[in-house]
């Protein structure tokens, strides 16, 4: 069963910097797409940085050139680092495994890692 546990959210002004971690359990990591999501409410959860296992990244428009996804094979461990950030990042993130074909999330949500952005 997968396991994942995020971390590193906080409040941050804008134009601050955060950095998100999520370990991961239950998989081969190191052969698994992993990606970053968040969530605010009322809203759909939306994909908003990609890393496949040989280490190609994509990002959504909106975090494009502030947002930087990374992952450590050894640590089973995707993080997302953050820059710029700005008070429309609010929101929970999350991490899951990736469907290599559709990008769709493929294990259970954890419990996600609140970031929230002051103007």
């Amino acid at each position: 069963q997968v396991q994942l546990v995020e971390s590193g959210g906080g409040l941050v002004q804008a134009g601050g910097s955060l950095t998100l971690s999520c370990t991961a359990s239950g998989i081969i990591f190191s052969i698994s797409d992993m990606g970053w999501y968040r969530q605010v409410p009322g809203k759909q959860r939306e994909l908003v940085a990609g890393i496949s296992r040989a280490g190609n990244t994509n990002y959504a428009d909106s975090v494009k050139g502030r947002f930087t996804i990374s992952r450590d094979n050894a640590r089973k461990t995707v993080s997302l680092q953050m820059n710029n950030l700005k008070p429309e990042d609010t929101a929970a993130y999350y991490c899951n495994v990736l469907s290599r074909s559709s990008k769709a999330p493929l294990g259970s949500w954890g419990q996600g890692t609140q970031v929230t952005v002051s103007s």
